[in-house]
């Protein structure tokens, strides 16, 4: 097959991975094709492997597989995050092939990773379908992981998140999204494996795991109610009015505009709410505290110094010299304000990478150099529920959520999402993010509670199951109630402790001794091992 056609084959394996995570026709994750798409990668680097010592004199089949791994990673990660081009040039006012050409050059690079785990598999994966099989998972999860973590991480659309609402998703409050990615990335290799290698009973041991992987847990977790409750034990229920106020971003920080409009909804809407906790999204008010309306900040406060009320605002913090994406949470008792500041700040849109300047001055977007707020800061505590906030893309980052879980007894008992994707307009970007949540809400069996300017505000329970959901695009108030719960589970316990170091661990250990036992075989004349 000739190179552009190959070329264009892996595209749409990549661009298959990207619509698994969120389907463009209902925004639902789709694990079957996420395991589908990436089968298909495997297949064809299999076919790159060279058979004997003698092949492996010959042409270098590892580049083949490298522009093969990058055509399909690139492919996917456009396809995942392409909504970044409606905030740069809709919003930020960016020429369209810039903003085009940004949108590449990011998913681009992000590929390198997966471009370096596919060569290395195709140039020292080992016989066995078994052993290749975590050979290729364990260069799969190194690759996520240095996407989620290097130049302070950029995860989104990581493969895991497809299997929200598949059978691995039994796993998630063990291993996390990242472990699910593994996971995932092993089955998807057994099979086409299995079914170009092995034979007899080697072609029954790695379907036969693959399907074991796959369908016993699920039963499991059906059986127990999935995710099992026994570690998320009931704290009782609070009420909630969530407030969405849909202002268009293009009119967000216009002072006759957004602003006025923003001020005048939210302000009524704390005015008037009657449930037990009231909360708004990011930024919901547009202003530094001293740039509001004198005395409206007051009024918020003195509304909520006394009764069975209290509330969570969004707004930037800031004193002219030090700025903070934040939240500020009233209730009676208190005559300082609770206060949040996001811990992980968005590249070039909270703070601006070094040598980037001059990109980011060529948009018209709001841009500054916030301070980023602590790790693991303290909760929101009412009625009885000590509320986690978290901002914008925050919850993307599990490992650092989880530092909130280091201590049994102080551990949130609800999460909360705050955020603003009308930056990014009526795209699959609120699909993914909901996804998001919904993981973490699995990996912690917690709910977690979203208040967004434009969608989705939605309750999600601590089964990762959306209970309540408010219609994206519209102005409106959902009303609910939320259980919360107590307990940790495994993934909270190991991953508060050591962040996604056991993972990075696991991982290497695997690779590493892949590659010395393939050295072991190659000295005593062997080509890699045996088909079992």
């Amino acid at each position: 097959m000739k190179t552009p056609v190959r070329a264009l084959g892996f595209g749409f394996a990549g661009l298959a991975q990207a619509v698994s995570i969120a389907a463009p026709w209902n925004g639902q994750p789709l694990w079957w094709l996420q395991l589908l798409s990436l089968a298909a990668l495997v297949w064809q680097l299999d076919a790159l492997r060279p058979a004997d010592a003698a092949a492996r004199d010959g042409p270098r089949p590892w580049r083949a597989a490298a522009f093969q791994g990058w055509v399909f990673a690139t492919a996917w990660l456009c396809g995942t995050f392409w909504w970044l081009f409606i905030s740069m040039h809709t919003y930020g006012g960016l020429a369209a092939p810039l903003a085009a050409v940004a949108v590449f050059a990011l998913a681009a690079a992000l590929s390198l990773y997966y471009t370096l785990a596919c060569a290395l598999y195709v140039a020292f994966a080992p016989a066995s379908p078994l052993r290749s099989a975590a050979f290729f998972a364990a260069l799969w999860t190194l690759a996520e992981l240095l996407r989620g973590s290097w130049f302070t991480g950029f995860p989104w659309g990581a493969g895991g998140y497809a299997h929200v609402d598949g059978p691995l998703a039994v796993y998630a409050p063990w291993v996390g999204v990242y472990g699910i990615g593994a996971i995932a990335a092993g089955l998807a290799t057994l099979v086409p494996l299995a079914f170009r290698h092995a034979r007899g009973r080697t072609f029954a041991l790695p379907v036969g795991l693959a399907l074991v992987l796959l369908c016993v847990p699920a039963l499991v977790g059906l059986a127990r109610g999935m995710p099992a409750d026994d570690a998320a034990r009931s704290r009782g229920r609070i009420g909630l009015e969530l407030l969405q106020g849909n202002i268009p971003q293009d009119e967000k920080f216009i002072p006759g505009g957004g602003i006025a409009t923003a001020l005048q909804w939210y302000g009524e809407q704390l005015r008037d709410a009657r449930a037990s906790l009231v909360i708004t999204p990011e930024t919901a008010l547009p202003l530094l505290p001293s740039q509001l309306p004198p005395g409206y900040l007051d009024a918020i406060a003195a509304r909520y110094a006394s009764g069975t009320q209290a509330a969570i605002v969004g707004l930037p913090m800031g004193d002219g010299r030090s700025y903070s994406n934040a939240v500020i949470g009233f209730r009676p008792g208190e005559g300082t304000p609770y206060r949040y500041e996001k811990h992980h700040l968005v590249p070039f849109g909270e703070f601006i990478p070094g040598l980037f300047r001059w990109f980011t001055d060529m948009m018209n977007i709001p841009l500054g150099d916030f301070a980023s707020g602590g790790l693991a800061q303290a909760p929101f505590v009412w009625q009885g529920q000590r509320i986690a906030p978290n901002i914008c893309y925050e919850d993307l980052f599990g490992d650092e959520i989880g530092a909130n879980f280091r201590s049994a007894d102080d551990a949130p008992t609800v999460l909360l999402n705050v955020s603003n994707i009308a930056w990014f307009g009526d795209s699959i970007a609120i699909d993914q993010h909901l996804a998001i949540s919904r993981m973490r809400a699995l990996e912690f069996q917690r709910p977690m509670v979203r208040a967004t300017n434009t969608g989705a505000t939605v309750v999600i329970d601590h089964r990762g199951r959306v209970t309540h959901e408010l219609p994206r695009l519209t102005r409106g108030v959902l009303k609910a109630e939320v259980e919360g719960r107590a307990g940790r589970t495994p993934y909270a316990v190991w991953v508060s402790r050591f962040g996604l170091w056991p993972l990075w661990g696991l991982a290497l250990a695997v690779v590493v001794g892949t590659l010395a036992l393939r050295r072991r075989s190659s000295r005593f004349g062997g080509v890699g091992g045996t088909a079992a």
